[in-house]
């Protein structure tokens, strides 16, 4: 059976074929162009898929490298001012073992001195070491300088020490170039105000001090020129009186140099009443908490009776609850109860008023570590808490390590600084055993820097080793074989010239032509 071929199905058979032609060809010229098999998720689904997530591998990749040069940068300051400090501490010990020695005199002994309180300031400044322009010993307050240099107190009398530690502490406000010394002459219980000189030259000269007018009902000012200290009336009811300027076991005071710490720590537990804040019971919390910590009130509770309460407690902010959980026996005569949680417990204080249930009570842990990701797999700290490190002081108390302030770099020097200027040979001995167990506390921490260092280096090892093979899989599922495809791009340009040859040929042809 015949089949009529019109003009107009010769000229659109005519048009597709040069079309699909030229579009072969076109598509091969952007293969060639680009040196890209796939193009668009069109030319290979699969393989488009493929790419994207590779791509997106390399892109993590990429951002673990800028981490690790990160990483790398503030350990290796964290390394460099670390040693630099063991270095001082070993030029300091060296200081100290003069002014600890019986033949030293009382003139080199205030020679030392001097050279002493030069490298506190400069131990002062190695703690506060930045890394782009971040302090790296604050903990997260890295726009903080980690240290400011003030003025402490230390003295010899245990029990005078002990009355501070109950009664709240003392306030110390003003500047002194050098150790301003005190010695109570006289004891008063009943005026809390005991007699006592003062001396800022070692002790070669007195002054009678004074006192202020008393800032509040239970506690008084100390006058001592430049300096004042405030302390409680129990505190100056402990003092021992002197008989004389060489009465060695009456109370003294040493206010010398001091270091305190301005950046934030892991230690601090902050608890607030999320339902209730007008509400007089108060929060705090015990433990070492991985992360926040809800605690819901189920069961009223007055704190009249010695009872215990029910409540419930979540750790993933409030979306599902541990239900069940019994309070400790509440304290009536303290007002308080405990609650165990998770990583350690809450303790609600009354303050005269009750619990309703319903309220909530939320712990956060602070946390001062900056934590940089390394690896797909890995973080790492890079940053440093300076108290747990040099000690100083925080918080209006010396910091202390395992219960001892032994480790304590600045209370050492700052001891040492105040005995030397003073003349007293014992103390610089009591000193120097001081700077011993603060030096082996910074190697302790050098040391742990220099294994998080490793552990960068193993881990950038790891993302190069990585990014190299993320970069040949995405090269063998991506990139065009330029052999084959120049082979096809002849291929294809010589077809598409057969074809307009042919089709020019075709669209010539006509009946017209023969009649």
């Amino acid at each position: 059976m015949a089949i009529r071929v019109t003009q107009q199905s010769i000229y659109g058979s005519i048009i597709r074929h040069n079309n699909s032609s030229l579009s072969n060809l076109m598509e091969t010229n952007l293969q060639s162009a680009t040196q890209k098999r796939i193009n668009a998720p069109s030319d290979d689904p699969n393989g488009a898929v493929m790419v994207l997530q590779t791509r997106c591998d390399i892109t993590q990749l990429t951002q673990y490298k800028r981490n690790i040069d990160s990483a790398e940068g503030w350990l290796t300051q964290s390394d460099s001012a670390l040693s630099s400090v063991s270095s001082l501490i070993s030029t300091i010990k060296g200081y100290a073992e003069q002014g600890a020695t019986g033949s030293v005199t009382e003139e080199n002994r205030g020679e030392i001195a001097s050279a002493v309180r030069q490298y506190f300031q400069q131990l002062i400044s190695l703690s506060n070491t930045t890394y782009n322009q971040n302090s790296i010993f604050a903990g997260q307050k890295a726009d903080t300088e980690a240290f400011s240099q003030s003025l402490w107190m230390n003295s010899n009398d245990t029990d005078f020490d002990a009355a501070l530690a109950a009664n709240n502490g003392f306030t110390i406000a003003g500047d002194s170039a050098s150790t301003v010394l005190v010695q109570f002459t006289s004891e008063d219980t009943v005026g809390h105000q005991p007699t006592f000189d003062y001396s800022t030259d070692g002790g070669n000269t007195w002054t009678t001090g004074s006192y202020n007018p008393a800032p509040t009902a239970t506690t008084q000012e100390l006058n001592l020129g430049g300096v004042t200290m405030t302390m409680g009336n129990a505190s100056l009811d402990a003092v021992t009186a002197c008989a004389d300027h060489d009465d060695q076991d009456g109370t003294w005071m040493w206010i010398r140099p001091a270091a305190v710490y301005n950046g934030n720590t892991n230690d601090d537990i902050t608890v607030t009443n999320t339902t209730s804040p007008t509400t007089a019971v108060v929060g705090t919390a015990a433990g070492n908490f991985s992360g926040n910590v809800n605690v819901r009130i189920d069961e009223d509770c007055d704190f009249s009776s010695a009872t215990s309460f029910a409540f419930s407690y979540s750790t993933d902010g409030g979306r599902s609850w541990v239900t069940g959980n019994t309070s400790g026996v509440v304290d009536t005569g303290a007002g308080t109860v405990s609650l165990p949680v998770p990583g350690g417990s809450l303790t609600l204080t009354a303050n005269g008023d009750a619990l309703t249930a319903g309220e909530q009570f939320f712990i956060q842990p602070s946390t001062a570590d900056i934590s940089m990701g390394i690896s797909p797999t890995d973080s790492v700290v890079v940053n440093g808490v300076g108290k747990d490190i040099f000690g100083g002081v925080y918080n209006n108390q010396v910091v202390t390590f395992e219960g001892s302030d032994e480790s304590n770099l600045f209370e050492a020097v700052g001891k040492l600084v105040g005995y030397l200027e003073t003349n007293n040979q014992q103390g610089c001995q009591e000193a120097l055993d001081q700077l011993t167990a603060a030096q082996e506390q910074v190697l302790t921490v050098a040391a742990s820097v220099g294994a998080r260092e490793n552990r960068v280096t193993a881990a950038g090892t790891m993302v190069d080793t990585l990014a190299e093979n993320a970069g040949t899989t995405l090269s063998k599922v991506e990139d065009a074989d330029l052999t084959a495809l120049i082979t096809k791009l002849a291929e294809q340009e010589l077809a598409y010239q057969a074809v307009l040859k042919s089709s020019s040929t075709v669209m010539n042809l006509s009946l017209v032509n023969y009649i």
